[in-house]
């Protein structure tokens, strides 16, 4: 426990070293946030590499479409499940940016060829290669899977945040 206790601290500090280790999922918050414990210690995982449709910030508001899709999609991957998670340093609201692997399974990937999560817009962590998403995301499109079924009406996740904004 105090050596993963402190292999997290570091990479808080110093956030482009990377870190693996096995968790169970206790939670999903939406299609690219989790929870998991292990190790005696809980951390809340953002999925490196992703972002998902957002849900509503607002009582009795949706969200964006295929949200609650994305949600379930993810639930059914990993929820109360051992994965293993990759860690690329920490983003913001102190969440460890990480790759979730399940049965074999790269989960972040899974999101995306499902086309319910598109390719995350921002920088990516150092050492992250963002080039098989950018694949599996431009596959997802051209067969119009999931979300790219919207076409046009389709919304960046990244964009809608914007406009919803409070």
């Amino acid at each position: 426990m105090a050596v993963l206790f402190h292999i997290i601290i570091v990479l808080l500090i110093f956030p482009s070293i990377s870190f693996a280790g096995q968790f169970k999922v206790a939670r999903v918050y939406d299609g690219d946030t989790i929870k998991a414990i292990g190790h005696d210690i809980e951390i809340k995982v953002r999925l490196v590499g992703i972002d998902a449709p957002e849900k509503s910030k607002r009582k009795h508001e949706s969200g964006q479409p295929y949200n609650l899709k994305a949600t379930k999609f993810l639930s059914e991957m990993v929820l109360n499940k051992i994965v293993d998670i990759k860690g690329y340093g920490s983003g913001p609201y102190n969440r460890i940016l990480g790759i979730i692997t399940v049965d074999g399974k790269n989960v972040n990937l899974e999101m995306i060829r499902a086309g319910l999560a598109e390719v995350y817009q921002g920088k990516s962590p150092k050492g992250f290669d963002i080039e098989p998403y950018k694949q599996a995301e431009a596959e997802a499109k051209a067969t119009k899977r999931g979300m790219w079924e919207l076409g046009d009406e389709f919304i960046s996740p990244k964009d809608w945040r914007k406009m919803h904004k409070k």
